[in-house]
């Protein structure tokens, strides 16, 4: 049903602030750009390798998108799965008695798109998309590697998402974290109590195929983040609220 992560979206306070980090110093590029009127937001989507990064900014306080802002910050909104047929997934989860906000699709602006209830999705908004005809990957600097999403019960979640989703379980050591395939991307399913008990997307993990030539970015536009061997973590006052992890590319 899931060809990949279509993108993982981030709300914004400012979408041309938002740039100065995701495109400017991460070098992120930009694919589209949108007024979507009735979000009542203004949407960009920037290239990560075969997924994007979606980057939401409220046009009104009043919209969705505004509340949620006013009420958690900037930060994690919603993951986008592309389908082939999102009007045929949308069926087959409807009969399956799956709580839908969109009881059919509508036009946005990763394609033909619909969203799913977070109280379906074990409180994760879950987007499903069908890419308008013609679009293709964009080579950028970063892939995806990772969505980390907190939960009570891990194993619970994952198999909700296999359910819906049919996403298959990548093999990892025992333990209470699982990993589910999504394209090249995983999503990391962890504990709560690992992310200071938060339930819901978590955090992001980006590989970087020229790693020295991210760090010496981010030093020289102030970035604040913590180095490790062959890892950064960037901290979320610079990431617009996202727990950021990039590591060294490194072959197979």
């Amino acid at each position: 049903m899931v060809r990949r992560i279509h993108h993982v979206a981030i709300v914004v306070r400012r979408l041309g602030a938002a740039y100065g980090f995701y495109r400017d110093t991460l070098g992120l590029p930009l694919r589209k750009e949108a007024m979507i009127a009735d979000q009542g937001v203004r949407a960009a989507l920037l290239g990560a390798g075969e997924t994007e990064i979606e980057l939401i900014e409220p046009l009104a306080g009043s919209s969705g998108v505004g509340r949620y802002l006013a009420r958690h910050g900037e930060g994690l909104h919603h993951v986008c799965f592309d389908v082939p047929r999102v009007d045929t997934a949308l069926a087959d989860l409807k009969n399956r008695g799956v709580e839908l906000i969109d009881a059919t699709p509508r036009q946005g602006l990763a394609g033909r798109v619909a969203f799913l209830h977070p109280r379906a999705c074990a409180g994760v908004l879950v987007e499903l998309a069908t890419p308008d005809d013609g679009e293709a990957v964009v080579p950028s600097p970063l892939q995806l590697k990772r969505l980390v999403i907190g939960a009570r019960e891990p194993k619970r979640m994952s198999d909700l998402f296999q359910a819906l989703f049919a996403l298959p379980e990548v093999t990892m050591n025992d333990g209470p974290r699982t990993m589910l395939a999504a394209g090249t991307g995983t999503l990391l399913v962890v504990p709560a109590g690992e992310v200071g008990g938060t339930e819901g997307m978590v955090a992001l993990s980006f590989v970087a195929e020229e790693f020295q030539t991210l760090t010496d970015a981010c030093d020289r536009a102030g970035v604040r983040f913590l180095r490790g061997s062959g890892e950064v973590t960037i901290e979320p006052m610079s990431s617009c609220g996202v727990h950021l992890h990039i590591s060294r590319y490194r072959f197979p």
